[in-house]
């Protein structure tokens, strides 16, 4: 098959009718995005939760490429300082001035943010005379790493007029997780927003989309290899894409279960809980072991498991319980950072 070199770009969805879960996550981006085809929903963004590779920005594409539509995308290998997302807005308004047709219905332009999570910075705004001579001049005004770009893209929400969809992996990141003041910050832009949490594919939905992709190379296999990659990917559409390529290299005629067995062995998949669900099983554990067992599985590192405790506790427990969970939490930080302390040491870390 001839296209893209990465198979995750050659096999990627183009239409809705090609993708596969979260049926009714789709249902909903599909209804706000039918609610700009003659005017403005009260909300003029959605933010799409979710692990990776679950197909989020696929989604938004899939059905706005569906609509007609076009789609300016900047993700996070993007400069997403505030000059980058004001261009990103300005170059949706220009290409719908240029590209109307009065005798057709209303085309938009979809701005889609992906990775959301990993724009640094508070909401401390970049002066609009720096915006301006940025967007005029790049080499004479630069603006470093994300500087502004949090507060833009409130401002894009606030006063957009095409439709705009940010995704990200942990929610946490965008509010600002090491910042006291996240809670303003995650109110400001749920004022504008409609959330969508994305789920896991079936294992169902990831043999259908192996078996595809397998038929599209050319490829033969067995069932056995099948259900073999789908066991090693947890729900995870990218990874099964990639993990078909580096098999299918080499010229493979079939692929074989040994084969994707030995794969998976090299490169032991991470099978962790992911935060949310791993959070509310956390605190519905009945016993200590089993809150123990379940924390331990929670796909963050402890240092960042203790701050999603601390934040939930204010607004689960009464003050007596926050106290001892407090407690309980200076011991827990005194313990990682001793046994951080004792494994560099061993690890001969220090020099």
């Amino acid at each position: 098959m001839s296209g893209a070199s990465d198979w995750t770009e050659r096999h990627r969805p183009t239409s809705e009718h090609q993708l596969e879960g979260n049926d009714p996550q789709r249902r909903k981006i599909r209804e706000w995005l039918d609610g700009w085809v003659n005017g403005q929903p009260k909300k003029k963004g959605i933010l799409l939760i979710g692990p990776p590779g679950v197909g989020k920005t696929t989604v938004a594409r899939a059905i706005a490429q569906d609509m007609g539509w076009t789609v300016i995308e900047l993700n996070a290998s993007d400069t997403r300082n505030a000059v980058a997302i004001r261009k990103a807005a300005t170059q949706s308004s220009t290409h719908r001035s240029l590209f109307h047709d009065p005798t057709k219905p209303q085309q938009r332009t979809l701005i889609l943010l992906d990775e959301v999570d990993h724009i640094g910075g508070g909401l401390r705004a970049v002066s609009e005379d720096r915006i301006k001579k940025g967007i005029e001049d790049t080499e004479s005004v630069s603006l470093s790493g994300d500087s502004g770009g949090k507060a833009e893209l409130l401002r894009l929400l606030e006063a957009t007029k095409q439709p705009v969809i940010l995704a990200c992996n942990d929610v946490m990141g965008l509010w600002g997780r090491s910042s006291s003041n996240w809670r303003n910050t995650k109110d400001r832009f749920s004022r504008h927003l409609i959330t969508i949490t994305f789920d896991r594919v079936s294992d169902e939905a990831l043999r259908r989309i192996a078996r595809r992709v397998l038929r599209q190379e050319s490829i033969d296999y067995t069932n056995e290899a099948i259900d073999a990659l789908i066991k090693g990917n947890h729900g995870d559409l990218r990874a099964l894409v990639r993990d078909l390529q580096v098999l299918s290299s080499g010229g493979l005629q079939k692929l074989e279960s040994d084969m994707v067995l030995q794969h998976l062995e090299a490169g032991v998949r991470d099978m962790t809980t992911e935060v949310f669900p791993g959070m509310e099983s956390l605190y519905r554990s009945k016993l200590a072991k089993d809150a123990v067992s379940t924390g331990r599985s929670i796909d963050k590192q402890p240092s960042d498991l203790m701050n999603w405790v601390h934040w939930n506790n204010a607004s689960l427990f009464e003050s007596a319980a926050m106290r001892r969970g407090s407690d309980a939490l200076v011991l827990a930080d005194r313990s990682v950072e001793s046994r951080y302390r004792d494994l560099a040491h061993h690890s001969s870390y220090w020099t």
